[in-house]
C-alpha cells in the first residue's frame, strides 16, 4: 500500500468546524491586504531591512504579542513575537510551533555600479521591485507582497485571528520576521558582516533569538502545497590562466584556443561546465513522498581583467558557477566533477574554490507527520480540497525551513499564491496557518491566552 502524502488524522489536535468558523470570522480580509501592502511599500533589500523590522515590531505590540529584536547587527534584526503556551491542553496538543518569514525583497541592490552589469534599463525601471498595490482584477502586484511579506502577513493575521476568536494556545506560536533570506553573500572584496545574509537571518534566530520549537513552517508562496525538503547551492570559483602579452608586441594566433590570454579559452570552459552541469542535474534529480526536487546549474557571473589597466590583456579570469545541492549531495562532490570536467581542457593552468557552501536538508518523514497532518486538515477545513506535494521549483531552492531541518526540528515550507494573489487568497492562507497553530498548539483551558510575559524576557526587549 503507497504511504499517503499527508494524512490529517496526524495532526496533534483535531480543530472543529466551530472552531474554524470562529477563526475564520475573526480574519478581516480588507486588513490583511491592507497589511501586506503596507508592508510590501516599505523599501527592504537586502541590507536595509531595518524599517521593515520595526513596523513588524510595532505591528506585534500593539496586537499584544510582545515582540522583541534580536540581531546580530542593529541595522538587520530579527523581530520575535509569540502566542500562548501557558495553558493545559485540551485533548491534545501542547507543542511549540515557529512560523518564519523574511523581510529582504529579491531586488536589484541599488548599487548602481553593479547593477548595470547584471540589468537592463527597463528591467531596473520595473515598479514592481519595490511597489505593491491591488491592481483592477482584485490582485496584488509586487515583488515584496509575493516574496515574502504576503505570507508573514498572513500568518500574522492568522495569530490576531486566534486571538480575537478568544481561543488560547496550549503550546507557543513564535511569529519570526528574518533578515537576509535572499542575500547576499560575502564574497572576495565584499566580504564581511556587512554582506552576511542567510547567517544572520534564521540562522541567527535559532541560535540566540530565545526559541525552541518543535516544529516550524518557512511561510513562502507555494500555491498551497508543502513540501518538507530544499535545496542548498554552492558558488565556484573557476579560475583560468594564462599570460599577460603587451599588445603592441603580440603576434595573435590563428585560433584561439592558442591564445596566451585566458579569456580566449572561456569559449571551451563554457561547454565543458555546461555539459557537467547537465550531467550534475539529471543525476540529481530526488523523488520522495514531500515531492520532486530538479537541481539546476547556472554560470552567475564572470571576472577577468581591469578595463582602466588594458595594455598587456590579463592572466587571470574566473567563471563564477551556481550549483544546486539536493539534500542528498554534498558540495565535495560537485567540487571533484567540475574538477574533472576542466582537467579535460588544454589550459596553461586552472583552480577551483567554493567560496559559498550551503548545504540542503529534509525532515524525517516520520517526525515531521504530525505537522505536515494539522496542514492537511487545515487545507481540507478551509478549502475543501487534499493538501498536495508543492511544485518541484519550490523545493528546488533555500528557504529557511532548511535552517530548521538542519538542527532536527521537523520543517516545511508551505503557503498563499506565489503569483498575484488576491485578497481571498490571502485570507486562505491565513486560516489555514490558523487552524494549523491551533492544531499543533492544542486549545488550552480557561479561555483565551494571558497577555502577561511567557518567557526568559519578561516585558523587558532585549534588542541585541
Amino acid at each position: 500500500m503507497t504511504q499517503p502524502f499527508a494524512d490529517a488524522a496526524l495532526a496533534p489536535y483535531t480543530v472543529s468546524e466551530e472552531e474554524c468558523a470562529a477563526i475564520a470570522a475573526a480574519i478581516d480580509t480588507d486588513e490583511l491586504v491592507e497589511l501586506a501592502l503596507t508592508l510590501g511599500n516599505i523599501p527592504s533589500r537586502s541590507r536595509e531591512e531595518l524599517a521593515a523590522a520595526m513596523h513588524v515590531h510595532d505591528w506585534m505590540k500593539a496586537e499584544g504579542f510582545r515582540p522583541r529584536l534580536v540581531g546580530a547587527t542593529p541595522e538587520r534584526p530579527n523581530v520575535i513575537g509569540e502566542y500562548g503556551g501557558q495553558g493545559i491542553p485540551v485533548h491534545g496538543g501542547g507543542a511549540n510551533l515557529l512560523f518564519t518569514a523574511h523581510l529582504d525583497t529579491e531586488s536589484p541592490s541599488g548599487i548602481a555600479e553593479h547593477d548595470r552589469f547584471r540589468y537592463r534599463e527597463s528591467t531596473l525601471a520595473d515598479p514592481e521591485w519595490s511597489k505593491c498595490w491591488l491592481d483592477e482584477e482584485g490582485r496584488l502586484r509586487g515583488y515584496p507582497v509575493s516574496n515574502d511579506r504576503g505570507p508573514m502577513s498572513c500568518f500574522l493575521i492568522a495569530t490576531k485571528a486566534l486571538k480575537k476568536a478568544g481561543i488560547a494556545l496550549a503550546g507557543k506560536t513564535w511569529i519570526t520576521a528574518c533578515p537576509g533570506e535572499i542575500g547576499p553573500e560575502p564574497i572576495e572584496e565584499f566580504s564581511g558582516i556587512a554582506y552576511n545574509g542567510k547567517d544572520i537571518g534564521a540562522h541567527y534566530l535559532f541560535h540566540h533569538g530565545g526559541v525552541a520549537p518543535d516544529y516550524a513552517i518557512a511561510a513562502e508562496g507555494t500555491d498551497f502545497g508543502l513540501t518538507w525538503q530544499g535545496c542548498g547551492y554552492a558558488l565556484f570559483k573557476v579560475s583560468i590562466f594564462g599570460q599577460g602579452m603587451f599588445t603592441p608586441i603580440l603576434d595573435a594566433p590563428e585560433f584561439a584556443a592558442e591564445h596566451p590570454n585566458p579569456i580566449y579559452r572561456l569559449g571551451a570552459v563554457i561547454d565543458a561546465l555546461h555539459a557537467w552541469g547537465q550531467d550534475w542535474e539529471r543525476e540529481s534529480v530526488m523523488e520522495t513522498l514531500s515531492g520532486a526536487i530538479h537541481p539546476k546549474v547556472q554560470i552567475a557571473s564572470v571576472r577577468g581583467g581591469m578595463p582602466i589597466d588594458f595594455g598587456a590583456g590579463t592572466e587571470v579570469c574566473a567563471l563564477y558557477i551556481e550549483v544546486s545541492l539536493s539534500p542528498r549531495r554534498k558540495a565535495a562532490e560537485a567540487m571533484h566533477g567540475i574538477t574533472a570536467a576542466m582537467r579535460g581542457l588544454d589550459l596553461a593552468g586552472f583552480e577551483v574554490e567554493p567560496v559559498v557552501v550551503r548545504h540542503g536538508f529534509e525532515a524525517n518523514p516520520a517526525e515531521v507527520a504530525p505537522l505536515v497532518g494539522a496542514v492537511a486538515a487545515a487545507t481540507q477545513l478551509t478549502r475543501g480540497e487534499e493538501l498536495q506535494p508543492a511544485h518541484p521549483v519550490y523545493s528546488s531552492m533555500w528557504r529557511d525551513h532548511n535552517v530548521f531541518n538542519m538542527h532536527r526540528i521537523p520543517a516545511v515550507t508551505t503557503g498563499m499564491p506565489r503569483w498575484r494573489p488576491t485578497g481571498a487568497d490571502l485570507a486562505s492562507s491565513a486560516l489555514v496557518y490558523a487552524l494549523t497553530m491551533l492544531a499543533i498548539c492544542g486549545r488550552a483551558e480557561g479561555g483565551p491566552a494571558s497577555d502577561g510575559p511567557t518567557s526568559v524576557y519578561g516585558d523587558n526587549e532585549s534588542p541585541f
